[in-house]
């Protein structure tokens, strides 16, 4: 008897703990982690690795994909120490591993979904490419916009989202939590062509 693929995917939502962060732009990526979580009745409870994880299934039955959905601790510039002893002990490949995190070279309220490519300077996805020792994971890329007056942009993505933008929030984390599930169930073609505005 052939033995089953493993259908196990790791789903990182990127941001920095405590709640002096939580509504900030940087932060995008536990917020859809925390909606997809709810979505699939999963609750998050600390793990060794310095993450707040849920396991999950992705549909009814045993057949239906795992999710395990990762919040790492660690601040942001250190995500992948959390990550990468994770992937490690369920035993997932690069491949079935889906990073959701903000992109300031996208426009607020857009998604982007693709595979590998570099960080374009975003310290989250520095420290996973090196503790994975691979680019070549999943991104969930979703679009914060750049600042439009002058300011620094590393004040910019800690700063919290503005009065407008949060009324669009709840659509933006339901439309990102949508892509992650069509990249798992439909592959990433039909996501792109779908997701990509």
């Amino acid at each position: 008897m052939k033995s089953q693929p493993n259908m196990t995917w790791l789903v990182v939502g990127l941001g920095n703990p405590g709640d002096k962060y939580s509504a900030t732009r940087h932060n995008i990526g536990f917020i859809v982690a925390d909606e997809l979580a709810a979505r699939c009745g999963g609750k998050f409870s600390t793990n060794k690795n310095r993450a707040l994880v849920t396991e999950v299934r992705l549909g009814m039955g045993s057949a239906a994909p795992k999710l395990i959905i990762v919040k790492p601790q660690t601040y942001m510039n250190d995500s992948g120490s959390a990550v990468s002893p994770l992937a490690k002990y369920f035993n997932t490949p690069v491949e079935q591993i889906i990073v959701i995190h903000d992109e300031l070279d996208i426009p607020f309220n857009a998604i982007r979904v693709k595979i590998g490519g570099g960080d374009n300077g975003h310290n989250g996805l520095k420290s996973l490419t090196q503790s994975l020792s691979s680019p070549e994971y999943f991104r969930v890329r979703v679009g914060i916009g750049r600042p439009l007056t002058p300011q620094d942009t590393a004040d910019y993505v800690l700063d919290n989202f503005g009065k407008s933008e949060r009324s669009q929030i709840s659509d933006l984390t339901m439309r990102a939590c949508d892509a992650i599930e069509s990249l798992i169930e439909k592959g990433l073609e039909i996501t792109q062509q779908n997701f990509n505005q």
